[in-house]
């Protein structure tokens, strides 16, 4: 059943008619729930984070290209070391650029956990549901319907872990730091209120909020309580938010060089500490999440259970990863590198090498060649795979979670 299973999967992620994609998906997640594998919502273990930091931090991987089989990687390795606490998520820029929607990143995630019978709950995650701030500003109103659209997409989807990200919205030339957080927290009331009048029943959506967006300057205590203040003050529906993302030193994709090197990058652990103990003492929530780590040295991984960091988001290092494995062949990389300095050199800046030009838009070619990635040769996979394998274990070990199982497995029991 599992290789009819993932047959029958790659001909409705391939599918050309939406329509007959999506009732393909359906009916593939409909299965899989019978089964046994679902989305599952993080919410009854945060709160567990909420009462007691239990030392250790929960890996979010963003997974932009051959999603299948690195999914499937990832819950093999988890399996093994007995993790029972991985997220899988997309960003909503990741949505577009990668050409899978919710349903699909979703069912594709299922399935790989499917057939590699990980029978811990399966967190899926949208990841930085964010309003673009030129569009906010000119529509209000039109900007939060479309990304409320995205939002109920995703929840029909079994997407039952969404991160809001208003932190667009903060206006920084503002007096007070209340006024430079006011629309961050009324907008995050405002969608996290829409999320609970769609959730389905008996099921708590874990929600997390930002204050800073990533690659500005440090947040600080000030921020946190203005924001969270703000919103509890905005918020009239049930269960808020578990979780905040803060901005400790770290830039999406991280700082590309001239030539091609990612420079280093220092986080701030002691403010990602503080805001930490910050947000669970004083609001009740898990704890503060940092964004755009995966470049990061392999030391720094073992600092975020030290800093009480309850969550970390992991993308670039593994699109880097597969990029540039010396199994990966080169005319296919050349393809698609070929492909963006010809069809995506409006994004190449005066200031921009070649390298940095390739660096930055690059994660574009998942989606434009997506097929071809899914029917890379199975050897070349393998290899490819089998050394993403001690990356993961690494991150796993690093991040503490190993034997994390039995703990997720009470607790959920618990909520039964």
């Amino acid at each position: 059943m599992r290789e009819s299973l993932y047959k029958r999967l790659y001909d409705a992620v391939f599918e050309e008619n939406l329509e007959v994609k999506k009732q393909k998906l359906l009916q593939l997640q409909k299965e899989l729930n019978e089964q046994g594998f679902r989305g599952e919502t993080i919410y009854p273990l945060y709160e567990h984070f909420s009462k007691s930091f239990p030392g250790f931090t929960v890996p979010a991987f963003n997974i932009r290209g051959m999603t299948f089989d690195i999914a499937r990687t990832i819950f093999r390795v988890a399996k093994r070391l007995n993790v029972g606490t991985v997220i899988f998520e997309i960003a909503k820029s990741e949505i577009g650029y990668t050409r899978q929607r919710p349903l699909e990143y979703a069912t594709v995630i299922l399935t790989a956990g499917y057939v590699e019978d990980y029978r811990c709950p399966i967190f899926i995650q949208g990841d930085h549901f964010q309003l673009n701030r030129r569009a906010f500003f000119s529509n209000p109103q039109a900007e939060k319907n479309t990304l409320k659209e995205l939002i109920k997409e995703a929840v029909t989807a079994q997407f039952y872990n969404i991160d809001l990200d208003a932190s667009t919205l903060v206006e920084l030339e503002k007096q007070s730091v209340d006024e430079q957080q006011r629309l961050n927290y009324e907008v995050t009331a405002e969608l996290a209120e829409f999320v609970r009048s769609i959730e389905p029943e008996g099921i708590t959506i874990n929600l997390g909020g930002e204050i800073g967006e990533i690659g500005g300057k440090n947040s600080t205590p000030e921020e946190l309580r203005a924001f969270m203040n703000g919103f509890k003050r905005s918020f009239r529906r049930g269960i808020g938010i578990s979780k905040i993302s803060v901005q400790t030193g770290t830039t999406h994709g991280g700082v590309v060089l001239p030539d091609g090197r990612v420079a280093e990058v220092a986080v701030d652990f002691n403010v990602l500490k503080t805001l930490s103990r910050i947000a669970r003492e004083e609001y009740g929530l898990a704890g503060a999440v940092q964004h755009g780590a995966s470049t990061l040295p392999e030391e720094a991984f073992y600092k975020f259970p030290e800093a009480e960091c309850i969550e970390v988001h992991l993308a670039t290092g593994i699109q880097n990863f597969l990029y540039d494995h010396p199994a990966l062949p080169k005319d296919f990389r050349e393809k698609i590198y070929a492909y963006l300095k010809v069809n995506l050199k409006n994004e190449w800046k005066e200031d921009m090498t070649e390298s940095q030009f390739i660096y930055k838009t690059r994660k574009k070619g998942f989606g434009i060649f997506k097929k071809d990635w899914w029917d890379l040769d199975p050897q070349i996979k393998q290899t490819i795979l089998s050394d993403m394998e001690d990356i993961f274990e690494k991150i796993f070990r690093a991040l503490n979670v190993v034997n994390t199982a039995e703990l997720v497995e009470k607790v959920y029991r618990k909520t039964e």
